[in-house]
C-alpha cells in the first residue's frame, strides 16, 4: 500500500473533491474572492491574470488535485512552493499608498474560507449527499490545507457555525471595486482561441452564470447585479450536477491533472472517490 497522503482516502475531502461540481464551485469562489479588495489586488498586480488565466486556473487545480491526492511529500512540496511565492509578493493600495505582503494572515484566511464555502455549498446544493456532521467534519480537515498555505491551523474556521461568524466579521471589509469588476469581465468572456468562442457562449458561459448566481445575496448586491430566485438556482445546480454525475467517472478522471487516475493506481481501487464512501 502506498502513502495515502495528508487527507488519506478515509476523509470527507478524498470522497468529496472527486466530484464534478467543484469545478461550479471553483467559479463560485473566484467570484467570492475577488470581493476582498486587499486579496484580489494582490492577485491583480502580481499576475498576468488576464493574459494567463487559464493557466492560473490549472495551477490552483492541481494544487488542490496534489494537496488531496498526492503523497504527503508532494503535499508538502506543493505547500512550501506556494508559501515561498507569496512570501516575495507585495501589492499597492492605490488609494493610501500603503505596500503589504499578500502573505498576510487575513489575506490568507479570507481565501481559504471562500474556497472551503463555495465547494460546500455548490456541491450540497447540487444534490451531493452531505450530511451536516460530515460537512463540519470537511471544514475541521482543511485546517491541513490552510496550515500548508501559511496559516495558523487554530485560527480557521473548524465548523459550518465558526465558518458562517467569520463571513459575519468580514462582511463589512468587502466592495466590488474595479479589481473585481475586472475578474467579473474575465469570467464571465474568458479569452479563448476565435474557434472556441461558440463553446464559451454555451458551455463556459452556463458554468459562469451558475456560479455567480449561486453566491451569497449580499455578493449579488456588491456586483449590482441581480440572480435568479433561490429555488431556481438550486433547480440548475441539481440539473447541472445530474448531468456532469453521470459521464462515468473513469472519463471525467481523464481530464488533467489526473491526480484521482494517479492515487488510484497508488493505494488500489478501494481509494477510488465516492459519494457512497464518505465517512
Amino acid at each position: 500500500m502506498g502513502d495515502p497522503g495528508l487527507f488519506t482516502p478515509n476523509s470527507v475531502t478524498w470522497q468529496m473533491h472527486g466530484d464534478p461540481m467543484m469545478w461550479v464551485a471553483g467559479v463560485r469562489a473566484l467570484y467570492l474572492q475577488a470581493l476582498h479588495p486587499r486579496a484580489v489586488r494582490g492577485v491583480l498586480q502580481n499576475s498576468d491574470f488576464r493574459r494567463d488565466a487559464w493557466g492560473r486556473l490549472m495551477r490552483t487545480a492541481n494544487f488542490v488535485g496534489t494537496t488531496t491526492y498526492g503523497t504527503g511529500e508532494a503535499a508538502e512540496r506543493a505547500g512550501a512552493r506556494v508559501r515561498k511565492i507569496h512570501s516575495k509578493l507585495r501589492a499597492t493600495d492605490p488609494d493610501t499608498g500603503e505596500r503589504y505582503g499578500v502573505d498576510e494572515p487575513g489575506l490568507l484566511l479570507w481565501v481559504h474560507c471562500a474556497e472551503i464555502d463555495s465547494y460546500l455549498h455548490v456541491l450540497r446544493r447540487s444534490g451531493y449527499p452531505l450530511t451536516d456532521a460530515q460537512a463540519d467534519r470537511y471544514t475541521a480537515e482543511h485546517r491541513v490545507s490552510a496550515r500548508l498555505v501559511g496559516l495558523d491551523p487554530r485560527t480557521v474556521p473548524a465548523s459550518r457555525a465558526e465558518l458562517a461568524a467569520y463571513f459575519a466579521r468580514v462582511r463589512p471589509e468587502l466592495a466590488a471595486g474595479p479589481e473585481a469588476r475586472t475578474v467579473d469581465d474575465f469570467l464571465l468572456r474568458p479569452p479563448v482561441h476565435p474557434l472556441l468562442v461558440p463553446a464559451r457562449e454555451v458551455l463556459w458561459r452556463w458554468v459562469a452564470r451558475l456560479a455567480y448566481a449561486s453566491l451569497p445575496p449580499y455578493a449579488h448586491e456588491l456586483y449590482g447585479r441581480a440572480a435568479p430566485a433561490p429555488a431556481v438556482v438550486t433547480r440548475r445546480l441539481c440539473a447541472t450536477g445530474a448531468v456532469l454525475r453521470a459521464v462515468p467517472a473513469q472519463v471525467r478522471w481523464q481530464l488533467p491533472p489526473k491526480h484521482i487516475l494517479r492515487a488510484t493506481a497508488r493505494l488500489g481501487p478501494w481509494a477510488r472517490p465516492a459519494a457512497h464512501r464518505l465517512p
